[in-house]
């Protein structure tokens, strides 16, 4: 028994010894195999540092991606052009079938007047804007206008424009614009007519600004790096259009400057409060009512403006009301020409504001109110009993509208206008609107 118990402690000393053995053999192979990798992979990095450092030497790989970057900015989809179409009809009726009534102690331009009765074509629009590089925005917007029933339809040109992006590498915040276009006055200037609450504008915008200011000339523009909202600016001008109008050519006949604050009162409120500058000369002349009148000399216009929205339900998808209000004040030193019957000197201030509040109760209907007055000033001698002499008599217009929105592009307004604006009987002037709105294509958003 013990030499069999022998035997055995034999035989698994020599099995242990020889499993031993062969594992040690194994691991000293994978061992070698893992060393003979690592050196074939430290040899490849080596030769690809080697030939990237050749490469990069050469410049290779930067002329491939610059090459590959300007491809891209060239042949991008980003940058092909948006079109839009707006469509704008219209039909008017008058209370006063008689020819255009005057804005008593104003001489207004042909685009500020009531406009025509019956079915007409409003201002239509057809708009291109894009991207034109890394560094430039560009947009054209071209208006489709008949101004009376025996004229042809005619296109004018509204805007065209460019501006800076943020890659131009102006302080953060600054931008640069030049062409034509709708400058920075009061809150409704920037807007095209379509985006307007109301079918027409307040009395203030017919008279000083013939309905908008869109001047050639270019315009800076800084937003401050405070935690609210507060931007300045300033611009230089031609002057070829309202309120200066008549430049003589030889240099720039316009200058503007504008301040403006605003922010979140919460979630659901905001605000913005602005003023503006604008002044200039007028050499050649500013002519109004049907070109009987003409000013020469210089015109200075100051605006304010405010802006409050509320959202009660957090949504302004869902529900919104807006209060916004604008007061200009318009001074004139110069002289006036009426009737080409001489020169006479004026020099007095003049004003104009509205106030106008719109209410979206549901996300397709809306309801506004709006109420616009000018304020004559007085007047020479010389001027008495002409169309400049508003005898004291304050021009007004009340505007009521409600408007359904189908989608972001269509829109059917109603509205009922009541227009005095000269004294005496039969000088009020009931005017019904029916206005619809179409958007076709690309329409970028506008500015709050």
């Amino acid at each position: 028994m013990n030499k069999i118990k022998l035997f055995f402690s034999i035989v698994s000393i020599f099995i242990f010894l020889g499993t031993n053995l062969h594992a040690n053999e194994e691991i000293n192979a994978l061992k070698e195999e893992i060393k003979n990798i690592q050196n074939d992979y430290e040899t490849r990095i080596k030769d690809l540092e080697n030939k990237l450092s050749d490469l990069q030497k050469d410049g290779v790989l930067k002329a491939k991606a610059e090459s590959v970057v300007k491809t891209r900015k060239i042949y991008g989809n980003e940058f092909n052009p948006s079109i839009g179409i707006i469509l704008n009809g219209k039909y008017n009726n008058f209370s006063m079938k008689s020819a255009e009534p005057a804005v008593k102690g104003f001489a207004i331009g042909h685009e500020g007047e009531r406009g025509r009765e019956g079915l007409q074509l409003g201002e239509s629009e057809l708009n291109f804007s894009s991207p034109i590089d890394d560094k430039f925005y560009g947009s054209m917007t071209y208006a489709i206008v008949q101004e009376s029933d025996t004229s042809d339809a005619k296109v004018e040109l509204e805007e065209a424009y460019i501006m800076t992006t943020p890659n131009f590498n102006l302080p953060d915040g600054m931008s640069l614009k030049a062409g034509r276009a709708f400058w920075t006055l009061g809150y409704m200037n920037e807007h095209h007519a379509h985006a307007d609450d109301f079918a027409n504008r307040p009395l203030p915008y017919r008279v000083y600004l013939n309905k908008a200011w869109n001047d050639t000339g270019a315009e800076i523009s800084y937003i401050l790096p405070t935690d609210y909202y507060a931007e300045v600016g300033a611009g230089l001008f031609r002057g070829n259009d309202y309120p200066i109008k008549g430049p003589d050519g030889e240099s720039p006949g316009a200058m503007s400057a504008y301040a403006r604050i605003g922010g979140d009162i919460d979630q659901d409120q905001n605000w913005r409060l602005g003023i503006y500058y604008v002044d200039g000369d007028s050499p050649a002349g500013r002519k109004g009512n049907e070109d009987e009148i003409v000013f020469t000399g210089d015109t200075t216009l100051y605006v304010t403006d405010f802006r409050y929205s509320l959202a009660p339900t957090g949504n302004v998808r869902e529900q919104e009301l807006t209060l916004q209000a604008e007061l200009f004040a318009r001074n004139e030193d110069g002289t006036y020409n009426i009737d080409s019957g001489g020169e006479n000197q004026f020099n007095g201030t003049s004003y104009g504001w509205y106030v106008q509040s719109v209410y979206k109760f549901n996300p397709q209907w809306r309801g506004g109110i709006r109420y616009s007055q000018m304020e004559t000033p007085g007047v020479p001698t010389a001027l008495i009993g002409t169309d400049l002499d508003g005898q004291g008599f304050d021009p007004t217009s009340v505007a009521v509208m409600a408007d359904w929105t189908n989608s972001e592009f269509s829109r059917i307004r109603w509205q009922f206008n009541q227009d005095k604006l000269a004294s005496g009987s039969g000088s009020v002037d009931n005017q019904f609107t029916i206005q619809y709105l179409m958007s076709i294509g690309a329409h970028g958003a506008h500015k709050y």
